[in-house]
């Protein structure tokens, strides 16, 4: 079997425009939030706190990666070489789905490792913002990867937890409202 490369720039970079236009957007507003409310250095601090949180991570996304081949799953978020997880400690593999009527359907595969850890692969998701036309059959290619290197006594599911409920997006839409909502209190309060 071919080894198989799925790299997150692949998938995301078309909206490579998009997401800098979304940014810029979200610089111009925070510049005139300042420029009315908070003066010249608190607002270059929130500028620059902006973009030193969207740039490493907009570089990490668009240099995430996975590879499937014989010696295993190898997952990397951008960082480094990444880490290969070999086939004796996968214990499953599965598509994690979720709905959302904001952000329409996203499924990502993952793999399960037997010491109960878990882990997406970049670049193999497929979402309504990010289709990815090919997603059942390398979903299947990666299953046969699997079938193929494993042994069916070793291959079990995993029970079900309160983190399968709840999507990345849906944690990180929140952790992002608490963050924006906390910061503007404190701007806020040292104003009074």
């Amino acid at each position: 079997m071919n080894e198989l490369i799925f790299r997150g720039k692949d998938l995301y970079g078309h909206a490579k425009y998009t997401r800098l236009a979304l940014l810029g957007a979200l610089l111009v507003v925070q510049v005139a939030f300042g420029a009315y409310r908070l003066g010249a250095v608190a607002t270059c601090w929130m500028v620059g706190a902006t973009l030193a949180v969207a740039a490493p991570l907009a570089l990490m996304v668009q240099r995430s990666w996975s590879r499937v081949g014989a010696d295993g799953v190898t997952v990397c978020w951008g960082l480094g070489r990444g880490r290969t997880h070999s086939w004796q400690d996968i214990s499953w593999v599965d598509v994690r789905e979720t709905k959302s009527r904001q952000y329409g359907n996203s499924r990502a595969a993952r793999i399960f490792l037997a010491d109960g850890r878990r882990r997406s692969l970049p670049g193999l998701q497929d979402s309504t913002t990010y289709p990815r036309p090919d997603f059942d059959a390398d979903v299947q290619r990666l299953l046969d990867w699997w079938e193929h290197s494993t042994h069916q006594d070793t291959r079990i599911q995993p029970a079900r937890k309160l983190r399968d409920r709840l999507s990345p997006t849906v944690v990180g839409v929140l952790a992002g409202i608490v963050i924006a909502v906390a910061s503007f209190v404190v701007i806020a309060a040292q104003q009074h």
